[in-house]
């Protein structure tokens, strides 16, 4: 399919002809930039030609080996035939490079040369002809560090586009796995590519991403995170609705469900949609070990969710509003505790989820050869302290530290900072209101989920609207003989059979079952 330029910046001037012209033109749209590499040579020892390419984005090896030697070898002139092309000779019958092609304006130019290709110009042709010689270096493949796994793949992606296409490649060989690229971003030219499989992907959400894709006028994409804030159903919200994950196997499976990947050059991340609430909460080796297992694994994932979320809340409503409803010991051990407290449960709570907030963003920026002197001081010194110094209650700091480890068995990141972000909320009600003012903002959160979508998909799918067939792989998963159907939202059938066929689909044979 061919590319698409968003946002970008039109230099529609078509080659002259002159290479010096060119050259010069070039040098000045350039800035006269030092890492600018041309060399005039005789073509063939027939033409007067030359060579650009930008330092440290070629090949220097394949630039010598594959270009420079082959348009420096002596051709006899009875060989030629002057009726014919000669970049098209050249491409066809000298060059040795597997990727070249003829461009004729100023914008493919730029486009290939700031790409990492060669340019070669003769001298009479209104055109040029690009040559494959990138060779900037790059990080190797290399293991996931943000969903890691005890068993499964180890491979996870990197920051080159290509690579992370071939890595989808590898793991679906298939002719119906489509590939769309195009470029956004008018001064960063940011490549991107759309990758999904025809005839089981929903056509209705690829339409809708082409279009939320082509309304993206910015200067840079850095990073998927601008594509990602940017293409999203609703911003108001703490809840991810875009998925991302540097592992190619969950991007897979993802695909074989009817999702859409966006692959953005420059980072190890590649985007999924639709994304449901569920899907933040399956982690990748929930599907290399047995059902049953990994069933109870995430039944435990989900708890963890809860008391991520409310343990401090529960924690400041049961001792400030609700002292009846403990046990007559622990209250008596509570008060003990907090005798010598001179602060109310809620402050005493909110300083001690700001420390941990704080020494969280520290172990995230602090070099790694201290890092394990920032956790001596924040779990030891300042815990224990706190507590000898009649600041907190020993109560609350095994709280916080339940709550801190329970935010950290959450799979995905996105999901973990929405449910800290609304930790403090639920602080503020249940300090106000006790358990009822918790019960309001559950009851708030679960509207305002039920009004969510992930490109037309409701994000609360299949709990709300209720699927049955998709309840498989929700709370439990089951062994893989019983998930034989794709999501609701994948293959879109026409009619008002469109459920009932889509539930039938067999995925291992590709047959209806009967």
């Amino acid at each position: 399919m061919p590319k698409k330029h968003i946002g970008k910046q039109q230099n529609g001037a078509i080659l002259t002809g002159s290479i010096s012209d060119q050259i010069n033109k070039i040098q000045k749209d350039l800035g006269k930039s030092d890492d600018f590499i041309y060399k005039k040579l005789q073509c063939l020892q027939l033409w007067s030609a030359a060579v650009i390419y930008i330092d440290g984005l070629v090949d220097p090896h394949l630039l010598q080996n594959s270009l420079l030697q082959s348009l420096l070898h002596k051709t006899d002139a009875a060989h030629f035939e002057p009726t014919s092309d000669r970049l098209e000779y050249l491409q066809l019958n000298i060059l040795t490079t597997t990727h070249s092609n003829v461009f004729c304006s100023y914008d493919e130019l730029y486009e290939r040369l700031l790409s990492g290709n060669a340019i070669l110009f003769l001298e009479g042709e209104r055109k040029g002809l690009w040559i494959d010689v990138a060779g900037l270096k790059e990080r190797s493949i290399g293991e996931p560090q943000s969903h890691m796994v005890v068993r499964g793949p180890m491979e996870g992606f990197s920051e080159n586009i290509r690579t992370n296409i071939a890595l989808l490649r590898k793991r679906i060989q298939d002719p119906r796995l489509w590939l769309e690229t195009q470029k956004i971003g008018k001064v960063t030219h940011t490549s991107i590519a759309i990758v999904y499989i025809k005839e089981i992907v929903n056509e209705e959400v690829l339409a809708e991403l082409r279009e939320r894709l082509d309304r993206i006028d910015i200067d840079a994409i850095l990073e998927g995170e601008y594509i990602e804030e940017l293409i999203q159903d609703k911003t108001r919200t703490p809840f991810p609705t875009v998925f991302n994950s540097e592992r190619p196997d969950t991007i897979a499976a993802g695909l074989l469900e009817g999702r859409v990947a966006i692959i953005v050059d420059g980072t190890p991340f590649v985007l999924l949609i639709p994304a449901l609430f569920v899907q933040f909460l399956q982690a990748p080796d929930d599907y290399y070990q047995r059902a049953d297992i990994s069933s109870l694994i995430r039944m435990l994932r989900y708890l963890a969710f809860f008391i991520a979320l409310l343990a401090p809340a529960l924690y400041i409503a049961l001792s400030t509003f609700h002292v009846e409803m403990l046990p007559t010991n622990l209250i008596i051990n509570l008060a003990a505790q907090r005798e010598g407290v001179p602060f109310p449960a809620f402050f005493e709570a909110l300083m001690m989820e700001l420390t941990y907030e704080i020494l969280r963003e520290a172990g995230v920026r602090i070099p790694k050869t201290i890092g394990q002197a920032v956790s001596i001081v924040g779990t030891l010194v300042i815990g224990q302290a706190a507590v000898a110094a009649g600041i907190i209650s020993a109560a609350m700091v095994i709280i916080v530290s339940i709550t801190a480890i329970s935010s950290y068995v959450i799979p995905e990141n996105g999901l973990s900072r929405a449910v800290r972000i609304l930790r403090f909320c639920f602080m503020f009600l249940a300090s106000s209101f006790g358990v009822f003012g918790i019960w309001l903002g559950l009851m708030a959160i679960l509207l305002h989920l039920t009004t969510l979508k992930s490109f037309g998909v409701d994000y609360m799918s299949p709990f709300g609207p209720y699927v049955a067939s998709d309840m498989k792989d929700s709370i439990f998963r089951m062994p893989w003989k019983r998930m034989y159907t794709r999501p609701i939202y994948s293959e879109a059938d026409e009619g008002n059979d469109r459920i009932r066929l889509r539930r039938r689909y067999n995925l291992f044979s590709g047959r209806r079952k009967p």
